[in-house]
């Protein structure tokens, strides 16, 4: 089978990330963490103290991923390795707002189209199969409860000794929701000819055996 590009779109803490990394390492493809292409972003936005020149923002920044054989992904910000700090508590609750930029998504959505170009690419976002990769030959549209993701991302907090509660995150989850899927640029939806996955209830094993199914299918 010929190289394909993988789109997985969904809403916050619906999995996508780490059944991404999961799908592409199965299949010896790149993955494409872009949002935290978005909160490198919003990580030097909060740095600058909330600045208002999205555009002059984005032209004085350099972004690259590089890829670490035990780190996995990096994020590498104006020569800068900020990976360990896209996960803090005032980076979530602002990344929606500056990634609704119109100069902060079109510097981001070049960057991974470019990625993309040459194929063998799993990408996780929230406008890839809409956007970003609309020729992408499998789209998956990855969605749970609100009560289920704000339990993964209070999980993911205790580990990273995060201070957080499961109610502050029910509600910003919903918040943030509610925020993507009205945006004005590049709203959260499902692309027509995605596939709806509900990863609720359902292990990161069971959720990666069913979107590996998919792509037997497409070999088929």
């Amino acid at each position: 089978m010929e190289s394909i590009n993988i789109a997985l779109d969904g809403p916050a803490a619906a999995g996508k990330s780490t059944i991404a990394r999961r799908v592409a390492s199965k299949l010896s493809m790149i993955y494409v963490d872009t949002g935290a292409m978005y909160r490198a972003i919003t990580y030097k936005y909060l740095q600058q103290q909330r600045p208002e020149d999205f555009q002059k923002l984005v032209n004085d920044t350099t972004l690259e991923l590089k890829y670490d054989d035990t780190k996995g992904q990096r994020i590498i910000l104006d020569n800068q390795d900020v990976t360990d700090y896209l996960r803090e508590n005032d980076v979530t609750q602002n990344v929606s707002y500056v990634a609704s930029k119109e100069p902060v998504r079109t510097f981001a959505v070049e960057k991974q189209k470019d990625l993309a170009a040459k194929k063998g690419i799993v990408m996780d976002g929230r406008d890839i199969g809409t956007v970003v990769l609309p020729d992408a030959e499998l789209k998956v549209y990855m969605i749970a409860s609100v009560e289920e993701r704000a339990e993964r991302r209070q999980k993911e907090n205790e580990e990273r000794g995060i201070p957080s509660t499961l109610e502050q995150l029910k509600q910003e989850i919903a918040d943030r929701d509610h925020y993507d899927m009205n945006r004005e640029i590049s709203p959260l939806r499902k692309a027509d000819d995605a596939i709806t996955l509900d990863t609720t209830s359902k292990t990161i094993e069971e959720v990666t055996t069913e979107i590996m199914a998919m792509v037997d299918n497409l070999r088929k």
